[in-house]
């Protein structure tokens, strides 16, 4: 089996796992996520608007948005990197490409912190998204400016005992679900 036909088959699978953990979320997924935002007050968080069975982050962003700048993700074309606008409770949000909503008029900024939706997920630190590479490519550029740390965000349900991955895959620095906190022990 083609690694794009392996990658095809986990997504598939850990789909249907999000769906019923989406399902049964009674909405308090986010509770971990602000206890680990807690400990980061003040630097800059790129958080994520959720789409489709998304785990949703909004309740940690909007807390930490009261300590420093929070902003979402904005893409720009395909093979590009991510921009992050800032975001604020109850702004405008317009829709942007891929059916995420983005702010109306958008202020761009570098986290330090990314809070990455994901698909699937290793106890290791290996993170299967969409398909695009967005995230792989943004971690690799700020990685390459200043230490980046990289929350996977998930329901417990999205955890898989192994993933395909590539050289280019960047690692979750922690995962963050509604039951738990994983730190992986180091490179994949």
């Amino acid at each position: 089996m083609s690694l794009d036909a392996e990658k095809a088959a986990a997504r598939k699978a850990a789909f249907v796992r999000r769906k019923a953990a989406f399902d049964a979320d009674p909405g308090t997924g986010a509770g971990l996520l602000s206890s680990v935002l807690a400990g980061y007050r003040g630097v800059p968080v790129s958080g994520y608007l959720p789409i489709r069975t998304e785990i949703d982050p909004r309740p940690a962003m909007a807390e930490a948005a009261a300590h420093g700048p929070v902003a979402v993700p904005v893409i720009e074309g395909a093979g590009l990197p991510l921009k992050f606008a800032l975001w604020q409770p109850g702004m405008t949000l317009v829709d942007g490409p891929f059916g995420a909503q983005i702010p109306a008029a958008p202020e761009f900024i570098e986290p330090e912190i990314l809070i990455v939706p994901l698909v699937a997920f290793t106890a290791a630190g290996g993170r299967l998204g969409y398909g695009g590479g967005f995230y792989d490519r943004t971690l690799e550029r700020l990685r390459a400016k200043r230490p980046t740390l990289a929350v996977g965000f998930a329901y417990a349900a999205q955890e898989a005992e192994t993933l395909p991955m590539e050289p280019t895959d960047q690692p979750l620095d922690m995962i963050v679900t509604e039951a738990s906190i994983l730190e992986p022990p180091g490179p994949l």
